[in-house]
């Protein structure tokens, strides 16, 4: 039932404008009234049912949320902001990585329909998962969309999990190309990097199918014995990138400023498109499936020292 009713908000835009306008407020009403320790464990305990250890962690995920409030470095709102990252990455020499951007906006009313192709990506830069992806613009009901941009332009992600990097995060909306793979579809390779040295790759096939398949590959494509959102599918064969030497190097350069950041990519028409650098994959949560890789992963991490540590 849950899964029918989130797939009916996510393709009714009405709907979908309600779940934001509530989320907005629901985020205005958690900054008054927690502090940042007091969300994070609320959060976590309502997925997991387990309070997190934030003195001395072990887990993966409980490491992460230790981040989230002791760990700031500043180049990690640049990074996790989905334009200014693309001159972190042109700092770096990967110019030719960047995907191609239509327009960039402040505010809505800077929006000209007519300017836009047939089929483009509206993203807010300052969020996850806050996306429009337009195959045909005649079929857009721009007056819910609009109103749905104008929340996103408000709405600050800061908020339910107390991820740092998007607090003080300027708030835009960013058109780009609509981009396909040779799957017919945009697979996207997800390079989990800890202190800087890519680990593992997740890969997803068949997203909306019942055959849809996410599984965790080591440096040599071999699949791992655990997942996310879903178990492995080893029965389900997922090609590796043909750029899959050169992602790893540009991964690791990417992350080698962070004790933990996940890197994705796209490959389309054999080229290498940069996706983004997120910081706290699904708000660090413990979904790691089965659940001792939360443990085992956890070992990978080394936390940086504070000052006044010993």
């Amino acid at each position: 039932m849950r899964a029918y009713l989130v797939d009916l908000k996510n393709n009714i835009p009405f709907l979908y404008y309600l779940w934001n306008l509530q989320q907005w407020k629901k985020g205005i009403k958690s900054l008054n009234n927690f502090t940042d320790e007091d969300c994070i464990l609320k959060l976590y305990s309502s997925f997991s049912g387990k309070t997190p250890n934030l003195s001395k962690p072990v887990t993966f995920s409980e490491k992460l949320q230790w981040l989230k409030l002791n760990y700031h470095n500043p180049m990690m709102t640049v990074c996790a902001d989905k334009y200014e990252v693309r001159s972190y990455l042109s700092d770096k020499g990967y110019e030719d990585i960047l995907g191609e951007i239509i327009g960039v906006y402040d505010k809505v009313e800077e929006i000209q329909l007519d300017s836009l192709p047939e089929k483009f990506v509206i993203k807010a830069t300052h969020g996850s998962g806050w996306n429009l992806i337009c195959t045909d613009k005649s079929k857009i009901n721009w007056f819910w969309w609009r109103k749905i941009f104008k929340i996103w332009l408000k709405n600050n992600i800061f908020w339910p999990g107390r991820e740092w990097p998007y607090k003080n995060m300027k708030p835009r909306l960013i058109a780009e190309k609509y981009l396909t793979d040779k799957s017919g579809q945009l697979m996207d390779y997800k390079f989990f990097c800890f202190n800087g040295k890519a680990h593992f790759i997740q890969a997803n096939k068949g997203r909306g199918s019942i055959d849809h398949a996410q599984n965790f590959y080591d440096l040599e494509w071999n699949i791992q014995p655990f997942g996310k959102d879903l178990k492995p599918r080893p029965d389900i064969e997922i090609e590796a990138p043909e750029n899959l030497v050169r992602m790893i190097q540009i991964a690791e350069d990417l992350a080698g400023d962070f004790p933990f950041v996940r890197v994705d990519f796209y490959e389309v028409e054999d080229k290498i498109i940069f996706g983004e650098m997120t910081f706290y994959p699904k708000s660090g949560l413990p979904d790691f499936n089965p659940i001792e890789y939360d443990t085992i992963l956890g070992e990978k991490l080394k936390l940086p020292k504070l000052h006044g540590d010993a």
